[in-house]
Parts: structure tokens; sequence; C-alpha cells
């Protein structure tokens, strides 16, 4: 009888091990999680300060009302009506910005308010629901993203492992569907421009730490699809000169659970600033467009495989999108246009396997950052039709 349990026993651990193995196994490597993704932004909700705190602060700790946040930009709370809608649209993945910092019951161990980790959870568990891939990251954490130098370094590195800690074992258990960015725009306070040595030195600990930590609580963080970026989200500072330095995985992983992020409203002076309202070749017949074209676009992606793909990361522009503008007679073929540039941008990105996700903060209007799509305060009614039909075109 004992003989007989402990090979039963054995057997079990067999199958169990047989099991895990599996598991694992049918985790898609980063590249194979970004395959045809074209995703969405929910901005301007989880990542928002509480009300009534300025955005740009850098304290740590509970805040007022700090569960009302995702409102307190002036958005209406996220249902599950906003998920389906997207999923509706043809979405296949979403980017939920979060800010931690305002919900943090003890900067000491950086511990998180269970009623705003369930809220995040509900709201992932929705995309899931709709087989929605699902990015979770830390955003507009200030004190993290705002002092990139030696002087908060080592400081900021210790808080970053410890609230990775605490995010990455409450979703240990989450299937691979759900996948970790470990920061955002990292920059020094209103300079977006060419960083120092020491910046990019700090962004590549905080990348270095984000993977180390994730890994160390396993379950499936052990091969989950992590994200980590260029300083400021900034290709520019990644592809050039050894800004970039790729963090080491565990033993095993290589580079294929991780992807680099970066952000693409380029060319901004079409994208963002609206200097001009044309872009691309077949447009430039109706009134003074970017010197950035279609030709930039694709060398740019292609420098992106060669010098990332090439080394088996993954890709992932977090953010991208085209503000909206209008001018008296040329409306409706600023539109057209507009349509063109992403019909483009999805299309040349699906072929090289880069996950796109366009940012919608809801904002409606003529000029800069207004990058609004669906109306979440009318029943998410379409309000950007032309920037839906390209993103629909590019993925044929």
């Amino acid at each position: 009888m004992i003989h007989k349990k402990s090979y039963s026993l054995r057997h079990l651990f067999v199958v169990s091990m047989t099991s895990i193995t599996l598991t694992l196994a049918a985790q898609p490597t980063a590249k194979e999680w970004n395959k045809d993704v074209v995703g969405w932004n929910l901005g301007n909700q989880l990542e928002c300060s509480a009300p009534g705190q300025d955005g740009e602060s850098m304290q740590i700790g509970m805040a007022d009302n700090s569960i009302k946040a995702e409102t307190a930009w002036g958005n209406p709370v996220v249902t599950k009506k906003v998920i389906k809608a997207v999923k509706d649209a043809g979405f296949n993945a979403i980017r939920i910005p979060v800010r931690w910092q305002c919900h943090i019951t003890n900067a000491q161990a950086m511990s998180i308010d269970k009623a705003w980790l369930n809220r995040v959870k509900e709201i992932v568990g929705w995309c899931l629901s709709n087989d929605l891939k699902v990015i979770i990251n830390t955003h507009h954490d200030k004190w993290l993203e705002g002092r990139p130098t030696n002087e908060y370094k080592d400081e900021n590195n210790q808080k970053l492992a410890l609230l990775w800690l605490n995010i990455a074992s409450e979703f240990a258990q989450y299937d691979y569907r759900v996948a970790f960015a470990g920061t955002n725009e990292v920059h020094i306070k209103d300079n977006w421009g060419k960083p120092e040595a020491e910046n990019l030195a700090v962004q590549n600990s905080y990348n270095q730490t984000f993977i180390d930590v994730v890994r160390a609580t396993g379950g499936n963080n052990l091969k989950r699809h992590l994200i980590v970026q260029t300083y400021v989200c900034n290709p520019d500072f990644g592809l050039y000169n050894g800004d970039f330095i790729i963090p080491t995985d565990v033993e095993g992983n290589g580079n294929d659970y991780m992807s680099v992020e970066f952000h693409y409203y380029t060319p901004w002076d079409y994208a963002g600033e609206c200097k001009f309202n044309y872009w691309g070749e077949p447009f430039k017949q109706f009134g003074e467009a970017s010197p950035s074209d279609e030709k930039t676009m694709t060398e740019f992606f292609d420098k992106t495989l060669a010098t990332w793909a090439s080394q088996g990361l993954g890709l992932v522009m977090g953010e991208w999108g085209v503000t909206d503008r209008q001018k008296g007679g040329q409306t409706d073929k600023i539109h057209e246009n507009m349509t063109y540039y992403c019909q483009f941008l999805v299309s040349e990105t699906r072929k090289r396997g880069i996950a796109t996700f366009i940012w919608d903060n809801n904002s409606f209007g003529s000029g800069p950052e207004h990058f609004g799509i669906f109306d979440r305060e009318r029943g998410m009614k379409v309000k950007a039709p032309w920037i839906l039909q390209g993103i629909t075109e590019g993925m044929k």
C-alpha cells in the first residue's frame, strides 16, 4: 500500500509538472503576442490624479477620495459598455494606463489600496471577457517619471521594485493575454528634448528593476509579456548611440518575452502640433504638407526591426494618434487625409508585427490634444469616424 501510494504521488507530480510545462509552453512570445494587435488606449481615466489633487504632485500616499480618481479629469466612470464598444469597433487589445501613487496605503511598502486594485481588476476582467488583450502600466506616477536623476535613482528603484512586487503578485495568475509595462514617459519636467547620460542610465535601471521583480513573483509572470521603454518613450532616444540597454531576463527566456515600447505622434508638426493639415504624397496637392512622409515612416519602422526585433524583442507602439483639426472649406479633405494616415500607419505596422495602441483622451474639438474617438459621455458614440475608417482599412 505504501509503495502504491508513493507511486500515485509520484505520478501526480509528473502529471502536474507536465501540466505546468504545457501551460508555460502555451505562453506566446512577445512577437506572437504583438502580432496583428491593433489596440486602443483608455486615456485620461485610471491614470488621473485624485479629485482636487495637482496632477504633477510627486506625493505618494492615499489622497482624499482617491477611489474617484477615474472621473477627476472630467470623464465618466468606465463601464462594461465602454469596453464592449471598443471590441465591437474592431480593436483586439486595450492599454490601461494606471496611476498608483495616490492609492498607496503605506509608502514604505508601496502597498496599494485594495479598493483601487479591485477596480483595476474589474476593468481588466471586462477586457478579458471580451477576449481583448490588455496592457497595464505605471502611468503619471510623477515621483518615478519626473526624477530620472542619480540623486533619486536608488530610492526610485527601490520603490518601483516594491510597487511592481505588489502589482505583479496580484496579477500573477492572470492568463497571458495580460501584459505589463514598467514605466511611461519618464522625463525631467517640461524637458522633452535630448536627455543627459544619467537620465538614460536611470531609465535603463528602471527597466531592469521591473524585469527582475516581476519575474521573481513567479506563476504566469515567469514568462508573461513584459514591456520596457525608451527614455520618454521617444524611439530616437533608444535607437542610437547605445542609449537603450536591453534588460537581462531570467535564464531560459532570452529576449523572447520582452518588448520595447515607444510612442509615435509622428510627425509632431502634423499629428500633434497642427502646423500642417496634410501628410503624405497623395495630399500634397491640397495644401502645405509635412516634410515627413510615407518613406520617412516606413524607414523608421524598418529601423526598429533592424535594431530591436532582430535581437528577439517585440515592438509595441504604446501610443499614437492624430489630433483633430477643422478649417473652413477644408475640413472634409483634412479628415480624409487623417483616414489615409491611420490606414497607412496601421497597415505598415501590422506588416512588421508592431502592436499599436491609438490614444483616445475623450477630447473633441480643433487643435492640439483633441484625440477623442468615442464619446464616453454619450454612450460611446463614434465622433471621429474618419479615424476608425483608417484603422479598419489598415487592418485589411
